[in-house]
C-alpha cells in the first residue's frame, strides 16, 4: 500500500521514482493528479512531456507540455534541453532559434547539451561551419569526458563535411 502524500513535491518525487522503475503509466497518474491539484505545477508538464515525447512519440503532445510548463515557469532550466531536442526533429526552424535564446540565458540549464543540440540541427541543415562553431562552444563548457568524447566525435565529423564541401565545389568550378 502507497503511502499518503501530502504534498504536490512529494507526489511529484514519488511520480519520478515510479517513471525511473519503468511504471510509466503510474507516474504519468500521479502527474495528472498534480495538475488536478496544482494546474501551475510546471514540473508535472514537463515531465509529461518526457513520457510523450520519449515513451509514447507523441511529438504534437510533447510539444505542447513543454510549452505549458516553460509557459508556467521559464526559469525552471530541465525543459529546455528536451523541448529544443522535439523542436529540432520536427525542424520548426522560428522556434527553435527563440527557445534556444531563452535557454542559453536560464541559470541551471546545460549549456553544452544546448550547444551540441543547435549544432546538430545546422549539421543537419548543411550548415556546416555553423554546426562547428556550435560544438565548439559545447566543448569548451562540458565537463563530463564522455560527453567531451562525443563532442570530438561531432568534430571530426563536420569537420570532414567541411573539406568534403570544399572538394565537391573545388570540382564542381572545374578546379
Amino acid at each position: 500500500m502507497m503511502d499518503i502524500l501530502y504534498t504536490v513535491e512529494e507526489k511529484y518525487l514519488q511520480a519520478m521514482e515510479e517513471l525511473n522503475y519503468g511504471e510509466t503509466p503510474k507516474a504519468l497518474h500521479l502527474l495528472r493528479a498534480i495538475i488536478a491539484e496544482d494546474e501551475n505545477y510546471a514540473r508535472a508538464y514537463y515531465s509529461i512531456g518526457v513520457i510523450y515525447h520519449y515513451y509514447l512519440k507523441d511529438f504534437q503532445a510533447a510539444g505542447y507540455y513543454y510549452k505549458t510548463s516553460l509557459a508556467l515557469d521559464t526559469n525552471f532550466p530541465d525543459v529546455y534541453e528536451d523541448y529544443l531536442k522535439l523542436l529540432v526533429s520536427l525542424q520548426l526552424h522560428k522556434t527553435i532559434s527563440q527557445v534556444a535564446e531563452t535557454a542559453l540565458k536560464t541559470a541551471g540549464v546545460n549549456l553544452s547539451a544546448i550547444y551540441e543540440t543547435l549544432g546538430l540541427y545546422e549539421e543537419q541543415r548543411q550548415d556546416f561551419v555553423l554546426a562547428k562553431q556550435h560544438y565548439q562552444k559545447a566543448a569548451l563548457i562540458a565537463v563530463v569526458d564522455k560527453e567531451h568524447s562525443t563532442l570530438q566525435d561531432h568534430l571530426r565529423r563536420v569537420g570532414n563535411k567541411i573539406k568534403a564541401k570544399q572538394k565537391m565545389v573545388y570540382a564542381y568550378e572545374g578546379g
